[in-house]
């Protein structure tokens, strides 16, 4: 493993990690207000940041996808996260 994959895969672990953190302080904010916003913004975090390095670095070795099926997996997670993130923005 060169010196590039080791700076991808920690930052990447590095990214899932500080998305956990964060959308733990929003699901907290959620059961503390009640509030569905919050709520939604932790799903998006986790759709965002730990769903695509979790697709990639572990589910796809076991279930043998390709970089094509990973890459639209992670990028169907990004487009998710960010539906939620966009429900938390207020309309009226």
């Amino acid at each position: 493993m060169s010196w590039l994959d080791l700076l991808a895969t920690g930052s990447s672990l590095v990214t899932a990690t500080l998305g956990t953190v964060v959308a733990i302080l929003a699901f907290q904010g959620y059961r503390r207000n009640d509030s569905p916003t919050m709520r939604a913004l932790a799903v998006g975090i986790i759709a965002i940041a730990v769903v695509p390095y979790l697709l990639a670095s572990v589910i796809a070795p076991f279930v043998a996808l390709s970089d094509a099926q990973a890459l639209l997996a992670a990028t169907l997670s990004h487009t998710i996260g960010l539906l939620a993130i966009y429900r938390t923005f207020d309309s009226g």
